[in-house]
């Protein structure tokens, strides 16, 4: 038997060895330091016996594979601690995950407090340094051992797998899992760990099931290691647009007006609507859009036409019941539809095309409670909606043009290498999702695929993700905390102008139907509010800033001269205040700094005298005294530029 190394050296074994005997042979460190194996490409235990040739390495906690499988054990021992402090939790499922690995209980939420009172009893099961051993058993003996021990959801995994899977546990002294491994030889292989949080989660996902308690945890192989990643956690906290918008007074939620229903306050709207006019601009300047204004609803009779009815009725809100109601209504989920009709609503020519409408669209989608999140995931919402109606000759070239409105919007944001972009194609095993033939999806996804790749767009394709009536290119980015969301969305759609009866009359006089581009040039202003403050820490761009400038009087004698210097600024376009307060000028720069005001004027008798502002900025921090309408030149031109200036005082930071 053939056994080849990861530096290429093959050793050779006359009989079965198992992957921990190899590690042992190769070097007793390096079987010391081993988690398990990885045998032709596949992650298996360290107890797991090889027979025949084959390509091993053995993995540490240093390797991305083997670190997981010891946060999966680590998975395991919280799942074990839970029970001994918990006895009537019922134990569903507990993976290891790109950041470490969770376990989902039935039970009572848990506090910070219950967390510590594991983490000490994990720390008692990781000491006594129980072996892991694996078992099997037929499928009626696992479902009956299961059933005795009172775990339903362990049963209904069970009852889940195919007839012939084989069904493993793990046993770790007097603690037994349904698990299919792999998993450390004992636990204490398990050197740093610590539990970060929980949260409600849906068994499988759904929101028509039991919610279920998830507590998160991770593990790495030193304390060291541990020790960075808590204090990573401790400074994406400081950017989660949730704790940040709110610290900043840019949103807030009430429960009494409903979940996924933020409100702006006014500082946020400002952001909101600086970039409203912006993107509107942009696009009627620039871009050739035309701008439409249409319902926030309809009657179901256009949903029906759209397919949205069949297709999306259950993320709708619809208003009266079919049974007893003449007419139902539904808030709209988005505005194709109703600017179809601003097309049909004259006949038009080949010379027409392409149009191009555009909407600032309010919609609304009845999202999974569960699904909810501060700005990123909301029931009514804001985006920079357009769908162009082009001839199929004009497809291409307009395709292209939406991505680089889209890529132009993401650079002028700062946010060009923050995102990823997707190729989301149907589903062929699952073709009820979807409207048209097998023949029409692959050959725009093939469009689409060529676009890409001739703009030199790296992208990934993904299976199930596009919409019922077309492919599309997503481009997404992630928050702070890992999850992805897409931001802004290109669509080829060459199937709904048929359901609308859409036509333009060609160059011979007959009726041909158009192809169309569904859109986004900046996607979600919420969601986009959302994604700037998590990138900034708040600290946005002067041109987006609800407050550019903060003049600051030393004393209540030089009011007057603050109240002039703010109303030059005022007269010029530029967002400021006067901090009219009984307070020492220290106080209030600091305030100013919390605040993360760009830049901050301080007036005094010398000031006054020579008709100058001291500046202060979070860029340089203290720039000596400027002219006014020097300082009013420079700002004012880093606004008309969208300029993103370095941060490049440490203690601004």
């Amino acid at each position: 038997m053939k056994i080849t190394l990861k530096d290429g050296s093959v050793k050779e074994y006359a009989e079965s060895k198992s992957v921990i005997d190899i590690a042992f042979d190769i070097s007793e460190g390096l079987a010391r330091m081993a988690c398990a194996g990885e045998v032709d490409g596949q992650t298996v235990d360290l107890r797991t016996v090889i027979d025949k040739d084959c390509n091993l390495n053995i993995l540490t906690a240093k390797d991305e594979k083997g670190l997981r499988v010891v946060r999966h054990t680590c998975s395991h021992v919280l799942a074990e601690a839970v029970k001994n402090l918990f006895p009537n939790v019922k134990l569903a499922i507990g993976p290891s995950i790109d950041t470490g690995y969770y376990y989902d209980f039935e039970a009572e939420p848990f506090s910070r407090e219950d967390l510590d009172k594991i983490e000490k009893e994990m720390k008692k099961i990781i000491k006594k340094g129980a072996k892991l051993e694996r078992y099997t058993l037929p499928r009626a003996e696992a479902i009956k051992f299961m059933e005795e021990k009172g775990e339903p959801y362990k049963v209904e995994l069970i009852r889940d797998l195919p007839e012939d899977a084989e069904i493993s546990f793990y046993n770790q002294g007097e603690f037994t899992d349904l698990c299919a491994g792999p998993h450390l030889m004992s636990t204490k292989g398990i050197k740093a760990f610590k539990l970060t949080a929980s949260s409600g989660a849906y068994w499988r996902g759904d929101s028509n099931k039991a919610m279920l308690q998830r507590i998160y945890g991770s593990a790495f192989a030193t304390k060291e290691e541990l020790a960075e990643y808590l204090e990573y956690l401790e400074n994406i906290k400081k950017r989660d647009h949730n704790k940040l918008g709110r610290e900043m007074e840019l949103f807030t939620t009430v429960d009494v007006i409903g979940q996924g229903l933020p409100l702006l306050m006014p500082k946020g709207a400002k952001i909101i609507q600086t970039l409203q006019r912006w993107i509107e601009d942009e696009e009627d300047n620039n871009w050739g859009y035309i701008r439409t204004k249409t319902p926030l609803m309809a009657k179901s009779d256009l949903y029906k036409i759209s397919g949205h009815w069949d297709h999306y009725k259950d993320g709708m809100f619809v208003l009266g019941d079919e049974e007893k109601d003449k007419e139902v209504f539904a808030l709209r989920p988005m505005t194709c539809p109703f600017q179809y009709y601003v097309y049909k609503a004259s006949q038009k020519s080949y010379r027409d095309l392409p149009l191009r409408y555009s909407e600032t669209s309010t919609l609304f989608r009845n999202e999974d409670s569960g699904e909810m999140h501060g700005l990123t995931r909301v029931r009514q919402f804001t985006i920079s909606e357009g769908h162009l109606i082009v001839r199929p000759d004009q497809m291409v070239k307009e395709f292209k043009d939406c991505l680089a409105l889209a890529k132009q919007t993401l650079t002028t944001l700062g946010l060009q290498d923050d995102v990823t972009y997707h190729l989301s194609k149907w589903d062929p095993d699952n073709t009820a999702k979807y409207i048209g033939d097998a023949a029409t999806w692959h050959q725009t996804e093939a469009h689409i695929r060529q676009i890409l790749t001739e703009l030199e767009v790296p992208f990934v394709e993904d299976v199930g993700e596009a919409a019922f009536y077309g492919p599309k290119v997503d481009i997404n980015a992630k928050n702070v905390y890992g999850k992805e969301d897409t931001m802004i969305t290109v669509q080829w759609d060459a199937l709904l102008a048929e359901q609308f009866d859409m036509y333009y009359i060609d160059q011979n006089g007959d009726k041909v139907r158009p192809y169309i581009i569904h859109r986004t040039s900046l996607g979600c202003y919420e969601r986009t509010l959302a994604w700037l403050i998590e990138k900034y820490a708040g600290q946005f761009p002067t041109w987006l800033c609800p407050e550019q400038v903060r003049v600051l009087p030393i004393s209540d004698k030089y009011m007057d001269y603050a109240d002039k210097v703010q109303k030059e600024l005022k007269a010029n376009g530029v967002l400021s205040t006067v901090d009219t307060r009984s307070e020492k000028i220290g106080y209030k720069i600091r305030e100013a700094r919390m605040a993360k005001i760009p830049y901050m004027l301080i007036v005094g008798e010398k000031e006054e005298a020579e008709g100058k502002v001291s500046v202060r900025s979070r860029f340089l921090g203290d720039e000596g005294q400027k002219e006014i309408g020097g300082f009013i030149d420079a700002i004012t031109k880093e606004i008309r530029t969208k300029e993103i200036r370095k941060i490049e005082v440490e203690e601004q930071k």
